[in-house]
């Protein structure tokens, strides 16, 4: 550690830190522009000029090492004049635009141009113009005008998105960032760059122009997406969502959020959103009123129960769903005498034993690894911020290897690739295991080609370190040997000192299982019912076309039962379904997400539901209640979850297994969903929907 004097107070940092890293650990402010915590330091700004005594002239505090007994001065004349120039110089170009600026009200440089900045300029020539640029849907840069060269979006872009889509062109006043031979902004994180430019250069294209910072409520949430369980501020305006932000916690989502989690809110105000409920007569659609359209479900589940028996009836729910929905949707099956409730939709290997598959660690130290095997998972899309943090890893020195059908774009170095078609995939991870085995001198779980190359280089990196994961992916969660790739993983992992587990594919994937929407004793999966034979079916936020293994094969199967409920927020399942139910989705209900490593995050509406919407939880528990059904009293959401989640969560997560491991080759293609298909919200977002990602370019 090394103790320095900081305005007249002693602060010990560690070795090899600057001037601002021991100010922010003392708590002292200095302005700066182009420093930002999660990113190397450029020192291009100047903006954080202070002080050090017996130094010529004041030094950038970002890019000074801190040195035993060095005395610095943040706010003496010397450290304020030199701040105070050089804040006369970043406002010579910039335009005088704040009265219709986006960034207005929440802009960096407009808070220290109170400050630092003077009441007039000696500059009088002609102010710059810096021609707009077009880089897609979702960020706008037509006021480049306003850039102050902090190049925090080209370091973002190069350190944490891994794609460097931004760089600046040119020297001097004709300096510009732009994204070169006039590409677009294509990566899955890209809107991260619009909250850390201190000025109005990037803003949201969605959101432009259609609210003031000052006229928003910020409130809390968790994204309803993917499995990280990325904590969100919702910014809301007459009862509806603005825009969305992220809410900083450094052991899920840092200071980031992925596009999906910052543009999908626009599906919640398209006009396919449905209001009220609605039941299918003569073949047509007509709105009706709660009463009439739960007491129709009630008594069609009681006359397909009394004609054709409880099995005749299934619920297929979406894991985005919430912990709530998921548990009473389960005690509404199995008090009807039904256990066909599934939440694998994507699944082929049902095999479970009642504990909860999950990550195997946390999501925090996917940062500090050094060794990775990734097995059947396009991380990058299907992961954006698990996959940040991997990449960081691997900006450490971290070995990252693959098992995988293809090779994809990960945006980081893979040092080995194990290729092979899903087909092959147990017999290509017993490879590894074989190889793990010889090192370690012990006998393979199965037979294996202990020789081959890309498997010893795998073992070879597993073998070596101290902190390695072993990642299962949505293709391998989906894979129809799933149970398999989970023993050979458990194995490895047992001889290498890893951990393993499941990436997780929804944000309820892992509260899914914590709830019981899983078949019971005689039950139903997810794969059976989707081959039709139910004479009534329950579908809890999923669109079987686009969310189920089948597909449309799926829907038109389940089509066939005599009557079908479609509990979802939009207009979804209007050739399949009899009934509608709008159900609110996760911005105008409370409820709770089980992240993949485990950590249940609940969340409150933010805005009042939308017409005739209604929360899910009520609307099962009021069902239940008219089927008069035990376990549906409760009047809170507060009482539904304690008695939906284990006191101990914890003791519930393994992904230890006995299942037996079978490298018989067969042909199978296990059924995952794009970035932007994912669920039923991302899929109706129109500026997600014109990215390329969304447009397979």
């Amino acid at each position: 550690m090394v103790e320095i004097e900081l305005d007249g107070k002693k602060v010990e940092v560690p070795e090899g830190s600057m001037v601002m890293h021991a100010a922010e650990s003392a708590g002292t402010y200095i302005p700066h522009f182009c420093y930002h915590k999660k990113l190397t330091i450029a020192a291009n700004c100047r903006m954080c000029l202070v002080d050090v005594e017996k130094a010529p002239k004041p030094m950038p505090a970002c890019a000074t090492p801190v040195t035993q007994g060095m005395i610095v001065r943040t706010k003496s004349d010397k450290a304020i004049q030199a701040q105070k120039s050089v804040m006369e110089f970043l406002l010579i170009n910039h335009p005088l635009d704040c009265p219709i600026c986006d960034q207005g009200g929440e802009c960096q440089l407009q808070d220290l141009a109170v400050g630092y900045g003077g009441s007039s300029s000696r500059y009088e020539e002609e102010k710059r113009v810096v021609f707009h640029k077009d880089v897609g849907p979702l960020i706008s840069m037509e006021e480049m005008s306003r850039c102050i060269h902090c190049t925090r979006c080209v370091r973002f872009g190069q350190e944490v998105a891994g794609v460097m889509e931004l760089g600046m062109s040119h020297r001097g006043e004709h300096s510009e960032i732009e994204s070169f031979v006039g590409l677009s902004v294509d990566s899955e994180l890209s809107g991260n760059m619009i909250d850390i430019c201190p000025v109005g250069a990037l803003t949201s294209k969605p959101f432009r122009y259609s609210a003031r910072t000052w006229e928003l409520s910020r409130r809390k949430s968790v994204s309803p997406h993917d499995a990280t369980g990325a904590n969100l501020i919702v910014q809301v305006k007459n009862h509806r969502v603005m825009r969305v932000v992220p809410l900083e916690n450094e052991a899920v989502n840092e200071c980031w959020i992925a596009d999906r989690d910052r543009y999908s809110y626009e599906a919640l105000n398209t006009e396919q959103r449905l209001t009220q409920p609605m039941i299918k007569q003569g073949g047509q659609w007509q709105t009706t009123d709660w009463q009439t359209a739960l007491e129709y479900v009630a008594n069609g589940l009681r006359q397909v129960r009394e004609q054709h028996g409880a099995d005749a009836i299934g619920t297929l729910a979406s894991p985005h769903s919430t912990v709530e929905e998921l548990y009473l949707a389960a005690q509404l099956m199995r008090g009807l005498g039904s256990q066909s409730i599934d939440a694998r939709l994507r699944a082929a290997d049902f095999q479970h034993d009642g504990q909860a598959r999950w990550l195997g660690t946390s999501i925090a130290a996917l940062s500090n690894l050094q060794s990775i095997l990734v097995v059947g998972s396009n991380l990058r899309k299907d992961h954006p911020l698990l996959a940040q943090r991997v990449r960081q890893s691997v900006r450490k020195g971290a070995q990252l290897a693959r098992l995988n059908d293809r090779e994809q774009d990960w945006a980081m170095p893979v040092a080995h690739n194990l290729i092979a078609p899903a087909s092959a995939w147990v017999q290509a991870l017993a490879d590894v295991a074989a190889a793990v085995a010889a090192a370690k001198g012990v006998s393979a779980p199965v037979a294996g080609n202990a020789q081959s190359a890309p498997a010893q280089a795998i073992a070879q990196a597993l073998l070596a370190g101290e902190r390695k994961a072993i990642l299962l992916g949505n293709a391998a969660a989906h894979h129809a040997r799933a149970s398999s790739l989970l023993a050979l993983a458990q194995f490895i992992a047992d001889q290498t000192g890893a951990t393993y587990g499941y990436l997780g594919e929804a944000a309820n994937t892992v509260g899914a299982q914590l709830a019981g929407a899983l078949p019971g004793p005689g039950g139903a999966n997810a794969a059976q019912m989707a081959q039709g034979g139910l004479k009534a079916v329950i579908l809890l936020g999923t669109e079987p076309a686009y969310d189920m293994a089948g597909g449309d094969r799926a829907a038109k199967a389940l089509a066939q039962a005599d009557m079908v409920v479609s509990l979802n927020p939009f207009q979804a399942n209007l050739d399949l379904a009899d009934v509608l139910l709008p159900i609110s989705p996760f911005t105008e209900t409370a409820g709770t997400f089980v992240n993949t490593e485990g950590r249940a995050q609940s969340f409150h509406g933010v805005v009042r539901p939308l017409g005739e919407t209604r929360p899910g939880w009520k609307v099962l528990r009021v069902l239940g209640s008219m089927l008069g059904l035990p376990g549906f009293e409760q009047d809170t959401i507060e009482q539904v979850r304690q008695a939906a989640l284990p006191a101990d969560v914890a003791a519930r997560l393994s992904n230890a297994t006995r299942a037996a491991i079978d490298t018989a080759p067969f042909e199978h293609q296990p059924a995952t969903a794009s970035l932007y298909q994912l669920d039923g919200i991302v899929r109706r977002a129109p500026s997600l929907q014109l990215t390329a990602d969304a447009r397979g370019v």
